[in-house]
């Protein structure tokens, strides 16, 4: 895998500008190669992006998310549910599905129930 290897040795920002690219293979490159932070125990620069891309409409986008914020989680499960408190409900369902992957089944039901509440349609009052 390359992607970690485009931002060892280069201002983070670039990672920062291909998560805003309007190529997709270029956001997923940008939350993949922050595993080169990961490494090396330093998980705020993969929330960030994540924050970024949380609701990135393209698949395989969604699933470097979901994988690396929780690749990320392994190392700061402390960052991984506040991320899961903040987006679970409104992220699409890949995200979430790859995040909650290593999560106890309560906490996994816990943030597919949110998931769910917040694709109920909203009641309207009648007249």
């Amino acid at each position: 895998m390359a992607a970690p290897y485009v931002v060892y040795d280069k201002p983070r920002d670039i990672v920062y500008k291909l998560a805003r690219s309007k190529r997709p293979w270029e956001r997923r490159t940008a939350i993949v190669s922050t595993y080169f932070f990961i490494r090396q125990g330093d998980t705020a620069d993969t929330f960030k992006i994540a924050e970024i891309l949380v609701n990135d409409p393209h698949d395989l986008v969604q699933k470097a998310v979901g994988g690396w914020v929780r690749e990320a989680g392994k190392r700061d499960r402390r960052a991984l549910l506040s991320f899961l408190d903040k987006y679970a409900a409104t992220m699409p369902r890949t995200i979430l599905r790859y995040t909650i992957e290593h999560l106890d089944e309560a906490q996994r039901d816990h943030y597919l129930r949110l998931k769910k509440a917040d694709q109920r349609p909203a009641k309207t009052k009648r007249a």
